[in-house]
């Protein structure tokens, strides 16, 4: 909480909050309501993948948008008995790819990506290999990150940036507007 007094953090991080609102790319996020209208209506399934916070809120997303939007959603974090299977005898760089696999990923399919970097050579890697994958598969990529957007900026169809507004909230700021965000997404749907 650096050297605030605790009614200046919050103050601090309600301001950053708000910052982050006005700032969302607006075009970007009707863009994947459309993406998950299109994949409702072709009766496709939505994986969602994350580690870490942003495993809890795929976790979350799934039930949302299952429940309440009507589309069949699944995260592979969900199963840890299989999640840790895999990790032991396949690696964790492959965790999801070879679960998607698994899955019988298909171009009719979508991923959404949930990560506050976005995945890189040196950090979830996971996360970029299944992204590949989707893209080798044809099925297409949303995702919403922070940071400089990884490599799901780049693999994606459509990724959401979470402005850094303060360096020392990174994560905190991109984990929380996942959920935002997935909730907006769930309900407009």
């Amino acid at each position: 909480m650096s050297n605030q007094n605790s009614e200046q953090y919050v103050s601090q991080y309600l301001r950053e909050t708000v910052q982050i609102a006005d700032s969302l790319e607006q075009a970007t996020i009707a863009r994947m309501v459309t993406m998950l209208r299109e994949l409702r209506t072709r009766a496709g399934r939505l994986f969602i993948l994350g580690v870490g916070g942003s495993a809890a809120n795929a976790s979350h997303a799934v039930n949302d948008f299952r429940k309440i939007a009507g589309i069949e959603a699944y995260a592979p974090t969900d199963n840890v008995s299989e999640l840790t299977a895999r990790t032991n005898d396949e690696g964790w760089d492959t965790v999801f790819v070879n679960w998607l696999n698994g899955s019988r990923l298909a171009a009719k399919d979508m991923l959404l990506i949930l990560s506050v970097g976005g995945g890189s050579e040196k950090a979830s890697l996971n996360l970029v290999r299944a992204m590949e994958y989707a893209r080798k598969i044809g099925a297409p990529i949303i995702s919403i990150v922070s940071r400089d957007g990884g490599k799901a900026k780049e693999l994606s169809d459509a990724a959401l940036l979470i402005p850094v507004v303060s360096r020392e909230r990174v994560t905190p700021h991109a984990e929380g507007w996942q959920a935002v965000v997935c909730h907006l997404l769930v309900n407009c749907v």
